[in-house]
């Protein structure tokens, strides 16, 4: 069992940024991947960014590409999204999961524990 949560979300302004935190009782190995994901009111889940344990490496969804930024903080143990640019689409409840699958996948299925999430409001 691991428990995750997320922390940072809030209102902003279009062409804002924001900043969410993702902790777990455990990063290892054997959970090798953290993924963000965000579910807009109406719409399905989809993954926006993950960060491999095994090498560091990222990928991101092409919506958020150039504008958000995965990145893990060892000094706080924490698994960071930092937005940039937010535009109104972006609004959603952001989710962080951690995964045990050895492909880096951003499909929410491959994930095995989810926080409760955090809501991003982008709106003038």
């Amino acid at each position: 069992q691991v428990h995750v949560a997320e922390s940072g979300g809030g209102s902003v302004q279009p062409g804002g940024s924001l900043r969410l935190s993702c902790e777990a009782s455990r990063f290892t190995l054997q959970y090798p991947h953290i993924g963000w994901f965000r579910q807009a009111p109406g719409q399905e889940r989809e993954g926006i960014a993950v960060f491999s344990i095994y090498d560091g490496s990222t990928t991101y969804a092409d919506s958020v590409k150039g504008r958000f930024t995965i990145s893990r903080d060892n000094s706080k143990n924490t698994v960071d999204l930092q937005m940039s640019s937010l535009r109104p689409e972006d609004t959603g409840v952001y989710y962080c999961a951690v995964g045990s699958s050895i492909a880096t996948t951003l499909i929410p299925t491959f994930m095995d524990y989810w926080g409760k999430g955090t809501r991003v409001t982008v709106s003038s």
